[in-house]
């Protein structure tokens, strides 16, 4: 038997996602799109910041648009920006994603 040396180290981990109707709908990649669509007002510079395709970027708002009760991101002639739905649910997955980091801390010290 093998005995790994004394740095390595067991830890849980695990992606943290909102589901909708059994569907990922809100992980980080989107949390931090919305984030830079808020910070540029705009979709296309938010896809460049991430290193994302546009078409990436634009299926990413259309998918969360389609799959949420009104729309989070609303675009027009001026640009983009988020909507009260989406600050909300930017704020609630910060807050469910740190309780599970925790949990996931938890775990890891119970090795």
């Amino acid at each position: 038997m093998t005995t790994r040396s004394k740095t390595a180290q067991l830890k849980a981990d695990g992606r943290f996602w909102l589901t909708l109707d059994g569907r990922n709908f809100l992980g980080r990649g989107r949390v931090e799109l919305l984030h830079r669509i808020r910070e540029t007002g705009s979709i296309s510079k938010a896809a460049k910041a991430m290193k994302m395709s546009y078409k990436a970027a634009w299926d990413a708002v259309d998918a969360m648009n389609t799959a949420w009760q009104s729309p989070l991101v609303e675009s027009g002639p001026g640009g983009s920006r988020l909507t009260e739905d989406a600050e909300t649910l930017i704020a609630a997955f910060q807050k469910a994603e740190a309780r599970h980091t925790a949990f996931m801390q938890k775990l890891t010290d119970g090795l």
